[in-house]
């Protein structure tokens, strides 16, 4: 059993910055890739970034490459998702979440996940 726990959501104007973390107890950190989903009002959970267990290999989705950047530092047990030049449509709950092995983009096959955390951008 892993147990996630996220911070660093809250509210910020269009164009501005928040870092998300996500921090890891149970198993060895290292043994799982991490991902970050995001979910709106009355819409489906969509992916947003993932990372291998050794940091060395991430995916974003289209709509934020060149804004946001998911690292982690296993000595810490601590995944994080640094959001610059935030939009309106960035608007979601974000959360973490974990799985054994290899990144992936589809939250079925994620086995853990946060408690999710609410990311709100003014326009």
């Amino acid at each position: 059993q892993v147990q996630l726990v996220q911070s660093g959501g809250g509210l910020v104007q269009a164009g501005g910055s928040l870092r998300l973390s996500c921090t890891a107890s149970g198993r060895t950190f290292n043994n799982y890739a991490m991902g970050w989903f995001r979910q709106a009002p009355g819409k489906e959970r969509k992916f947003v970034a993932t990372i291998s267990g050794s940091g060395d290999n991430t995916y974003y989705v289209d709509s934020v490459k060149g804004r946001f950047t998911i690292s982690r530092d296993n000595a810490k047990n601590t995944v994080f998702l640094q959001m610059n030049s935030l939009k309106a449509e960035d608007t979601a709950v974000y959360y973490c979440a974990a799985v054994q092995g290899t990144p992936s983009a589809q939250y079925l096959l994620y086995d853990y996940w946060g408690q999710g955390t609410q990311v709100t951008v003014s326009s």
